[in-house]
C-alpha cells in the first residue's frame, strides 16, 4: 500500500542519503519510475503537480499509484507537489494520498504559516505527512512562474519559527536552485543549508535539482538534504527519444511503439538519479 514520507525521510536523514522524488504524469512515466526503483531497491516518491492531476485525473493517478505500491515491496509514496489550493489537497487526502506539499511560499510569512497550518490540521489526524516551502525558487513549476528578481533564500532563523508554528514534517529550502532549466551553473549556498540544518531537526528538501551537478547534490545531502526533487531532467529525454523515433519511423501510429523509446530514455535518468541520491539497496 502507499505510505506517507515520514519514515522514509527519517531513515534517509539518519543514514546520509536522500529519497528521490520523481515527477510523473501518466501510466507510462509512473511505471518507469517504480520499475527502476524496484530493480535498484530504492524507496521512491511519485510527485505530481496540480497540472498533472488536471491532465490525468486525481482518481486515475491515485489508482495507478496504488496498483504500483501493491505490486512492489519497496516503500512508495504518492506526493502532491507544489499544491496551492486546500480543496485540491483535501480531495487527494480523501482519495488516500498520504503525502502532500502546500506551497504558500510566495505569500508573506504569516499568510504562509496560516495556510500551511490549515493543511497540517487536516492531514495529520489522517496519517498524512506535510511538506512546505520557506523562501521562493525562481523558474516555472506548472503554471506558477517566479521571476529571478522575486526569488528569495530561506532565512535560517525564520525557518525555526516556521517549523515550530506549522508542525510540518519536512521543509523545502531555497538555497540557490530553481525550477526548470538553468541558464548558467547554479551557485548553491551551502553555508546557509548547513545553518538551517543546525537549527531545525526535520528532514530538508531540495527542489529544482534538475541540472544541478551530482557533486553539488551529494554535497547538499551531506549537509542535510533528505529529499531531492527531479522533474525537467525526466521530461526532456523522454520527449527527445519519441521525437527521434518519429523521425526514423514517420509511418508509425501505435503509441505502444513510439512511447517505448521515451520510457527507455527516462529509465536511464531515473537510475542515474537514484544512484546520485544513494538510495539504492536500502530495502
Amino acid at each position: 500500500m502507499l505510505v506517507n514520507t515520514k519514515n522514509m525521510l527519517i531513515e534517509a536523514q539518519k543514514n546520509g542519503y536522500a529519497i528521490p522524488a520523481f515527477n510523473i504524469h501518466n501510466l507510462e512515466t509512473l511505471r518507469v519510475v517504480v520499475e527502476v526503483s524496484n530493480k535498484l531497491r530504492s524507496p521512491v516518491i511519485l510527485a505530481a503537480t496540480p497540472g498533472t492531476f488536471k491532465f490525468s485525473g486525481r482518481d486515475y493517478i491515485q489508482a495507478i499509484s496504488e496498483v504500483a505500491s501493491n505490486r512492489y515491496d519497496i516503500p512508495i509514496a504518492l506526493h502532491l507537489d507544489h499544491h496551492e489550493e486546500f480543496s485540491d489537497i483535501k480531495e487527494s487526502i480523501d482519495l488516500g494520498t498520504k503525502s502532500v506539499m502546500i506551497d504558500a511560499s510566495h505569500s508573506d510569512l504569516e499568510e504562509n504559516i496560516r495556510r500551511v497550518k490549515e493543511v497540517v490540521d487536516y492531514a495529520h489526524p489522517r496519517g498524512v505527512t506535510v511538506e512546505a516551502e520557506l523562501g521562493c525558487l525562481a523558474g516555472q513549476e506548472d503554471d506558477l512562474v517566479v521571476d529571478e528578481a522575486d526569488s528569495k533564500y530561506t532565512d535560517p532563523d525564520q525557518a525555526v519559527e516556521f517549523v515550530e508554528r506549522t508542525g510540518i514534517d519536512s521543509l523545502a529550502v531555497a538555497i540557490g536552485t530553481a525550477h526548470g532549466l538553468y541558464k548558467e551553473e547554479p551557485n548553491l549556498d551551502f553555508n546557509r543549508l548547513k545553518e538551517i540544518k543546525q537549527k531545525i531537526s526535520i528532514p530538508l528538501v531540495l527542489h529544482g535539482a534538475s541540472g544541478v551537478s551530482k557533486k553539488d547534490v551529494k554535497r547538499s545531502i551531506e549537509l542535510g538534504i533528505s529529499k531531492v526533487n527531479i522533474a525537467t531532467e525526466l521530461k526532456i529525454p523522454f520527449s527527445k527519444a519519441v521525437e527521434e523515433y518519429f523521425e526514423r519511423h514517420p509511418e508509425i501510429n501505435d503509441p505502444r511503439k513510439y512511447l517505448a523509446p521515451g520510457k527507455e530514455a527516462m529509465a536511464k535518468v531515473v537510475e542515474d538519479k537514484i544512484r546520485m541520491c544513494m538510495s539504492n539497496n536500502r530495502y
